[in-house]
């Protein structure tokens, strides 16, 4: 069974950090390529990060480029997502993702809330 383990969410004021994690079990995690979404309130969800199964190829959204990084340690099955200068348009749940690319992600996490305070 596959488990999508996230962490990291919290209340946060603008311009601060946070770092979110994804520890996965249950699949081979080096050969899947991982990414994050994030839904806020009203909202379509939406792709912000990607990452290779290598780490060596990652995509971001216009509106994170310069403040997020995704990473992964296949080592420890954990994918994460470093968010920094932090805006109230930032505050959504964010949802840990197994591959995908072009076509959708073929599983999701239950998702961490991020609360950006202005």
């Amino acid at each position: 069974q596959v488990h999508l383990v996230e962490s990291g969410g919290g209340l946060v004021q603008a311009g601060g950090s946070l770092r979110l994690s994804c520890a996965v079990s249950g699949l081979s995690f080096s050969s899947y390529n991982m990414g994050w979404f994030r839904q806020a309130p009203g909202k379509e969800r939406e792709s912000v990060a990607r990452i290779d199964t290598g780490g060596r190829m990652t995509r971001y959204s216009d509106s994170v480029t310069g403040r997020f990084t995704i990473s992964r340690d296949n080592a420890k099955n954990t994918v994460y997502l470093q968010m920094n200068s932090l805006k109230p348009e930032d505050t959504a749940v964010y949802y840990c993702t197994v591959g995908g690319w072009t076509a959708g992600p073929d599983l999701w996490g239950q998702g961490t809330q991020v609360t950006v305070s202005s």
